[in-house]
């Protein structure tokens, strides 16, 4: 690794500190935030502002706003992301933490798909594959991206009728459904007790996009062996974090 050069380094602390507040800034108060030189900024400034990093605001005398240049290195970066492959990254670290089968999954009508897995490194663990289709309303990945569906777009996909089951645990009523959607989106962590699976329970996090939308959701799946209630909270918080990672490798940023 060479060493890293000081004006490129300031002149990146300054682009940063424009995804914070109301993303403006002036001159003075980038040189009282980073403790820099007044002539410093102001050359820095200049040259962002010469390639279109930053702009100038409309009607608003000395403050600066991004430029159209971090837009296209952002949408260009955007372009080439994989969440297949990303997915897979940060489940294999959460599967490393925990010693239990992570999975990231996509919603497909009524149907989760999973795209990335990670197995467990116990001898008993959940046994399945990347590309296998489920029921959502038997998955905690499933209800968790059921939950954050516009509610005209959810009454347009439920059906009016039962919904099929795969364990005698899985929920079959559609206000039933509804209900615990309901208290998913309140606490913003799904749970699944043996409803794909006798065998097995899961808890599932939301995955979010640059522009803040639910586009998958990570899921870690325990033998019920190795369930109890303060097993499950660990490995809430662990899908949790892992989830934001991911989220935060898609571009997305948490607001306040």
């Amino acid at each position: 690794m060479g060493r890293q050069v000081p004006a490129v380094s300031r002149a990146l602390d300054i682009l940063e500190l424009f995804l914070e507040g109301d993303g403006t800034h002036s001159a003075p108060e980038i040189t009282r935030r980073l403790q820099l030189p007044r002539t410093t900024v102001h050359e820095l400034i200049t040259t962002l502002a010469a390639r279109s990093y930053l702009v100038p605001v409309p009607d608003r005398p000395g403050r600066y706003r991004l430029g159209v240049r971090t837009y296209q290195l952002g949408s260009r970066y955007a372009e080439q992301l994989d969440i297949a492959a990303e997915g897979q990254q940060v489940a294999r670290s959460v599967a490393e933490a925990c010693g239990e089968t992570v999975h990231v999954a996509l919603l497909e009508h009524l149907d989760v798909i999973y795209i990335a897995k990670v197995d467990s490194t116990h001898a008993v663990r959940m046994v399945s594959a990347a590309g296998r289709r489920l029921p959502a309303h038997c998955t905690a990945v499933g209800k968790m991206l059921l939950a954050a569906l516009p509610p005209e777009e959810l009454d347009a996909r439920l059906p009016e009728g039962p919904l099929p089951a795969m364990t005698a645990n899985s929920l079959t009523s559609v206000e039933g459904l509804r209900r615990e959607l309901a208290e998913i989106r309140e606490h913003g962590i799904a749970h699944e007790s043996q409803e794909s699976n006798p065998d097995v329970s899961c808890v599932a996090a939301p995955v979010r996009d640059r522009q803040g939308r639910v586009v998958a959701a990570l899921s870690v799946s325990v033998p019920m062996i190795r369930w109890s209630e303060e097993r499950r909270e660990e490995l809430a918080a662990l899908a949790a974090d892992g989830a934001d990672r991911l989220s935060e490798r898609l571009g997305y940023r948490r607001r306040g």
